[in-house]
């Protein structure tokens, strides 16, 4: 959100930088340091929230770790036991529901995690996590778990806090909000912090407004980057950016495959377990794993029983740390033969690479580092959007929408310039609605109060002050 000293004009013939550059950049720049402002100081408070509430789910991989310790982790062993026997004392202690998955221990001090989907007191959304012990077989507590991430309650609060501030689906348009804005802000001042450096290297300033602009602008370029990949990685599952990027990828043919869950040959009308765990003829639940083993899906993996009696299990891998284990194949419930394999190798690029950016956005490619990075964004975000409101204040509030800059900014842009990015601006706005839309009432009521204060005879100056 920082602001430009008042635009020159003025063209030194030692500048390196050609008249006609230099003139496309002189009609531009009230246009993005008006952007810039604007969209800073308005778009501020959900990027605050937003910031806020990314640096606490962040830093909740390891309060989840710490919390929970006593479900998530037991004294090594000398041996495991079956699976089945470790699912059949779940079952045990928690008849109700049926299972929807199972995390076999994925090392040696883990828990297995059985989860349960329609018990009582659960989100239907949510399953109920059961911890086993794999040594004993002893349950070491229960836990309400969130989706396929296996966020625990205190992860899956923070993360709905996030992501909607416990609002449901329309509080996920605050988030949106952000993640479409927080790339133009930060292009933005990146664009007007380098051109400023090009322009005043010798002008210094130790106090008051410049030194607040010149620290907001530092920390902006270093965070800049990493602003701008939270934004595009945000947009990717939220609801109408979202929705669109998945259109785009279907259409490219780059969405992300699934492994057939369907069972092949003639055991396809067999009659499959109604949970794991629970058959009562056709293959167990160890020779699944067994016959996943077989075709390399190592820990960490994820067990999903068959849907309907002409369906198989599904084994796929859960790891997203890098590098990331997310192969999968499907398990004929009668005869343990795989029927279908997928490779994440042979995923298409832009199903990889959005895998990659959401869990880096999650906090949970690089582990510790990659949460420390987004604390370190978040906190840097959250400064950023303090120094900004601290400038606008030192400048003068009343002013400061007037003064230092001038409406009607875009009139002065060439049209061969405007044009194209008008044209750009709209097909962007259409892929990101709430970029769009906010951006086209900036403008209607940009022209309106203009027409207004045309009307009323007053002259805007290059600085921005009404004589």
């Amino acid at each position: 959100m920082s602001t430009a000293p008042p635009i020159t004009t003025d063209e030194s013939p030692q500048s390196a930088t050609p008249a006609p550059t230099r003139r496309a950049w002189s009609s531009l720049r009230p246009l993005v340091l008006r952007l810039h402002f604007y969209a800073g100081v308005l778009v501020a408070p959900f990027l605050l929230v937003a910031a806020a509430t990314g640096f606490l789910y962040a830093a909740s991989y390891q309060a989840e770790k710490i919390i929970y310790s006593h479900e998530m982790t037991v004294p090594v062993g000398d041996e495991k036991l079956p699976l089945s026997e470790q699912v059949a004392a779940a079952r045990k202690a928690h008849p109700e529901g049926t299972i929807s998955a199972i995390r076999p221990s994925p090392e040696a001090d883990a828990t297995t995690r059985v989860m349960l989907s329609g018990t009582l007191g659960v989100d239907a959304d949510n399953t109920l996590a059961v911890f086993v012990d794999p040594y004993t077989a002893k349950v070491r507590g229960a836990l309400e778990q969130y989706g396929s991430t296996g966020a625990l309650p205190v992860r899956t609060w923070i993360d709905e806090f996030h992501r909607n501030l416990h609002l449901g689906e329309n509080g996920r348009l605050y988030s949106e909000l952000a993640a479409s804005w927080l790339w133009v802000i930060a292009g933005g001042g990146l664009v007007l912090w380098f051109a400023r450096r090009r322009s005043q290297r010798k002008v210094r300033g130790t106090s008051g407004r410049r030194r607040t602009l010149g620290l907001h602008g530092t920390v902006g370029v270093w965070a800049a980057i990493g602003f701008i990949f939270l934004s595009a990685t945000g947009l990717t599952w939220s609801t109408y950016a979202g929705a669109n990027i998945d259109v785009l990828r279907t259409s490219l043919g780059q969405s992300t495959p699934s492994v057939s869950a369907a069972a092949g040959g003639e055991h396809a009308e067999h009659e499959a377990a109604a949970s794991a765990g629970d058959a009562a003829g056709g293959a167990g639940i160890d020779q699944i794993l067994a016959a996943a083993r077989a075709k390399g899906l190592g820990d960490p993996v994820e067990i999903t029983p068959p849907a309907d009696a002409s369906s198989a299990y599904v084994v796929k891998q859960v790891q997203r740390s890098w590098p990331e284990k997310q192969d999968a194949v499907a398990v004929d419930p009668t005869t343990a033969e795989v029927t279908d394999e997928l490779r994440f190798a042979d995923y298409p690029v832009l199903a990889k690479l959005t895998r990659w950016g959401i869990d880096a956005h999650m906090g949970v490619l690089f582990g510790l580092a990659n949460q420390i990075v987004l604390m370190a964004l978040a906190a840097a975000l959250i400064l950023l959007i303090v120094l900004g409101y601290r400038m606008w204040w030192l400048r003068g509030r009343a002013s400061a929408f007037g003064r230092p800059i001038p409406r009607g900014a875009w009139q002065q842009v060439p049209p061969q310039i405007l044009v194209p990015a008008m044209a750009a601006i709209a097909v962007l706005g259409y892929f990101v609605p709430l970029l769009g839309i906010p951006l086209a009432v900036f403008i209607a009521v940009d022209v309106l109060l203009g027409e207004i204060a045309h009307r009323r005879g007053k002259r805007t100056y290059a600085d921005g002050a009404a004589r």
